[in-house]
């Protein structure tokens, strides 16, 4: 009876502070409601000019796409946060950025420009090669930055040098090369500069397919896996001993980072896609503690922030990423602030 009383008197604090939280987060939604009153002329204008972009079919494609990488970059971003890895997706975009403008700048090699001694055949077929990687950069980004992703895991793993300081290294290295190969060729033209800072609304239809192919993938590896990834993220020693292989499942983390990345540098751009990993996590974790229910809400938070920053890039011209990274800052804070309430 004693132990008992004991471990009621012990939840009693955590009850309290749950309700505390609740309170919390009801006053501040009454505060936005309060000031949504104030100003419901402003937001159905907004609303209003935004149903119109609806209409068009780039617009469409894109609430498709960004809609679907976001729910990927959030459910992983979760596991790479707790892991220490959230940094991985912004050394991950640098190396995309590098592999992307050493794949444009294929498209100048020509059979002429091929040494002499190659069989005029071989020649022929390395320029058809280069060509075709140069009009379709996409495949060939993923299977560097995926390659770069298994390298960064096994750096960590098997040597003595910290993830942080691995990530550092191959990122800034991309980075120098795809700065030298673009200076080197045409000079920073107008795909380096859409795939640097992202042009969502400039998605062809061939993009659209590709990202909705990739983040499916990646949605149904994650849900499928779910157990093995919660396990691996939250105690790897233990999940190792019950016979977990846990370097599958790093792997699997990392070959699903790789594929959400590529895919969110046509929408966010390469400087800007770490934001839609880190911040929803950041977010929900300031006022949740439960794996489950700090993925939710991470899922739905972003989500909800990147229609929130199409909109405003379409009634304000706004550009698309660093709106959506607006909205993800102001969402941060006002979780930050309900946290702290809650504490």
């Amino acid at each position: 009876m004693g132990d008992l009383l004991a471990r009621c008197l012990a939840k009693r604090p955590e009850a309290g502070k749950g309700r505390r939280g609740a309170v919390a987060l009801w006053a501040v939604l009454a505060l936005m409601l309060v000031w949504a009153l104030f100003h419901l002329r402003c937001i159905g204008e907004a609303f209003s000019q935004f149903g119109v972009y609806l209409g068009y079919k780039f617009i469409q494609r894109a609430l498709m796409v960004g809609g679907l990488v976001s729910l990927c970059a959030s459910l992983l971003g979760v596991t790479l946060v707790l892991k220490r890895y959230s940094m991985i997706g912004d050394g991950l975009s640098h190396v995309g950025f590098g592999s992307l403008t050493v794949a444009m700048a294929l498209g100048f090699v020509t059979a002429d420009s091929l040494p002499g001694f190659l069989p005029g055949g071989l020649r022929a077929g390395l320029a058809r090669l280069c060509a075709g990687i140069a009009e379709s950069p996409l495949p060939f980004t993923l299977v560097v930055v995926v390659v770069c992703a298994f390298l960064l895991l096994r750096i960590s793993e098997r040597s003595r040098m910290r993830g942080d300081s691995a990530i550092a290294l191959i990122s800034t290295s991309a980075l120098a090369v795809g700065v030298i190969v673009t200076s080197m060729t045409s000079g920073m033209n107008v795909d380096v500069y859409n795939y640097m800072f992202g042009s969502i609304l400039a998605m062809s239809a061939s993009d659209v397919y590709v990202s909705v192919a990739l983040s499916a993938v990646v949605l149904a590896l994650f849900v499928l896996f779910y157990p093995r990834i919660f396990a691996v993220t939250f105690d790897e020693p233990f999940a190792r001993a019950t016979g977990v292989r846990a370097g599958a499942y790093n792997m699997l983390i990392a070959l699903l980072t790789a594929l959400t990345v590529v895919v969110g540098m046509r929408m966010m751009g390469t400087l800007l896609i770490s934001s839609l990993i880190i911040f929803p996590a950041l977010s929900s974790m300031r006022v949740f503690s439960r794996f489950r229910a700090v993925t939710i809400c991470s899922a739905v938070i972003s989500v909800c922030c990147f229609a929130a920053g199409m909109l405003l890039s379409c009634v304000y011209s706004l550009p698309t990423g660093a709106g959506i990274v607006a909205v993800n800052l102001f969402v941060f804070i006002v979780f930050s602030a309900i946290g702290a309430i809650r504490n």
